[in-house]
């Protein structure tokens, strides 16, 4: 036998043939290239359809605390300090963490709800409730003990004071607090966003209102802003509490109450505990400003590490002040990308627990995509912006000029940390929550602060310096989060989901 006869194939096939073979597989092709695009629409089309109501929802819940800072801001230099540091304080020792063992939720009931288990939304939920209004009693308790705590840390004896009364005011803020982020997150991993935007809005309304009335027409001062917006958390909660009793929407998912939300318990703190770390991940300091002289509005207020390391640099009155600027100017572009991880960590949890391990992987890139977009124009806005937007807070040129030269750093951090959030809102979809603590908490204290003082203490880059500590913080982040979820087996992350759903539920109450 010759070797050409061995070569050649066992079943010979024409030239004719292989031209018809080729073309249908290029058919093939070209149809899943169809199928690939008309999915990544249509996951795009979900995912701004859930980050746009969510947007909203942060930029009105900001508006509340925005307002009551306005009208107190009325009142005075030394309302408007203690409102301030009350608001900071009650910020960082309770909501926030709060808000991060809610998300919690994200994992649990995004995932029962992909995998068809309604009735376990409402089951977690209650857990949830049950758990965070435990957790806010010695929160409260920390709350009316603020002005000794303020006192303790430094702070001017007289706001103290008043910012102790202000915060005692807002204990109601605090369990009403609890109710709202278990009830939002129960609404919004089953994708019913617009009515917590209703909610909102009202609440917005109600609170501009009542505020007006309780500061200036019954004259209770700063503590009618306190009072007001208890009363207001607590409109949230009543309208939420409605809607979710009484929609069709939730007839499913909300069967009552049931003793069941009151068992695993330490398997919901399991998720909620790293949770808060994720969040909580930033240290907060309540400081005395280093005899930095007058500085409107923010002196003797709390600050962040950041703003704090200011007040050591030289000239720490211009430092601290526009390290302030830079940090309400990202915590408002912020929200953008925030609502973005939000959406991303609903996709990939639903289609996990749908055990659709492809979809979640495909949420993830379309969410990237948007996470770079968004980032990329936001930052170009900053940039050609960069020369009059100190205008918005004062009329110093030497600010104005200081500010012009960070947007461009505050750009490049925008643009990092929508590629966190989005990677963090994965990584609670997945239900990674102790990994995102680890990462969180390590790339900060071990990366950004000693990277911070480096610059500015070492360097001498001054502000810019805090803020490349940042920059390098971020990288961190990104990376070493981006790198999970590169090496991630969706197939793998959908049965950890399926386990996780029917692991909570008694055999009866499992649904085929």
């Amino acid at each position: 036998m010759d070797t050409e006869s061995l070569r050649s194939p066992l079943i010979h096939i024409s030239g004719q043939q292989q031209v018809i073979v080729n073309n249908n597989n290029d058919t093939k092709q070209n149809r899943k290239r169809v199928l690939l695009v008309a999915e990544t629409i249509e996951e795009f089309k979900k995912q701004l359809w859930l980050a746009l109501p969510l947007i909203s929802v942060a930029l009105l819940n900001f508006c509340i605390e925005i307002i009551s800072i306005m009208f107190v801001g009325h009142l005075g230099q030394l309302p408007l300090s203690a409102a301030s540091m009350a608001t900071s304080f009650t910020s960082v020792i309770g909501i926030n963490f709060l808000v991060g063992m809610a998300s919690a939720l994200d994992t649990l009931c995004g995932q029962s709800y992909g995998a068809m288990q309604h009735r376990m939304l409402g089951i977690y939920t209650q857990r949830a409730m049950f758990v965070l209004m435990i957790v806010s009693i010695p929160l409260a308790i920390v709350w009316a003990n603020t002005e000794s705590i303020l006192i303790f840390l430094g702070q001017d004896t007289e706001i103290s004071a008043e910012a102790g009364k202000y915060a005692q005011l807002m204990i109601p803020c605090l369990f009403a607090d609890s109710l709202i982020q278990c009830l939002n997150r129960f609404l919004q991993n089953q994708n019913i966003v617009f009515p917590m935007v209703f909610s909102c809005a009202v609440t917005t309304l109600v609170h501009l209102v009542v505020c007006w009335i309780m500061v200036f027409k019954v004259g209770l001062g700063s503590s009618g802003a306190a009072i007001a917006n208890s009363i207001s958390f607590w409109v949230n909660v009543l309208i939420l509490t409605l809607y979710v009793k009484f929609s069709p929407s939730c007839a499913k998912t909300w069967t009552g109450f049931s003793k069941e939300a009151l068992h695993n318990i330490p398997s919901f703190l399991r998720i909620a505990i790293p949770s808060a770390f994720m969040v909580c991940n930033d240290v907060v300091v309540y400081i005395d400003a280093f005899d930095v002289g007058e500085l409107n509005s923010l002196d003797m207020l709390s600050f962040e590490t950041m703003v704090f390391l200011s007040g050591l640099l030289p000239n720490p009155k211009l430092e601290t002040s526009v390290l302030s600027v830079c940090m309400n100017t990202v915590s408002t572009v912020w929200m953008i990308p925030a609502g973005l991880g939000e959406a991303v960590s609903i996709r990939v949890s639903n289609e996990l627990g749908a055990h659709r391990p492809w979809a979640a992987r495909l949420a993830v890139c379309v969410a990237l995509l948007m996470a770079i977009i968004e980032g990329t124009l936001i930052g170009i806005l900053m940039i050609l912006m960069r020369n009059f937007w100190g205008y918005a807070y004062c009329n110093e040129a030497e600010v104005i000029k200081y500010v012009a030269t960070m947007l461009p750093i505050l750009a490049v951090s925008n643009f990092l940390d929508g590629i966190q959030l989005v990677l963090s809102g994965t990584a609670r979809g997945c239900g990674w929550q102790k990994i995102g603590a680890f990462i969180n908490l390590g790339s900060f204290y071990l990366v950004g602060i000693p990277s911070a003082i480096m610059f500015a203490f070492v360097l001498y880059i001054g502000g810019k310096g805090l803020w490349l500590g940042i920059l390098c913080e971020l990288v961190v982040q990104v990376l070493s989060l981006l790198i999970i979820t590169l090496r991630t087996n969706w197939e793998e992350e959908a049965r950890k989901a399926t386990d996780r759903v029917y692991d909570s539920i008694t055999p009866e109450n499992i649904v085929p």
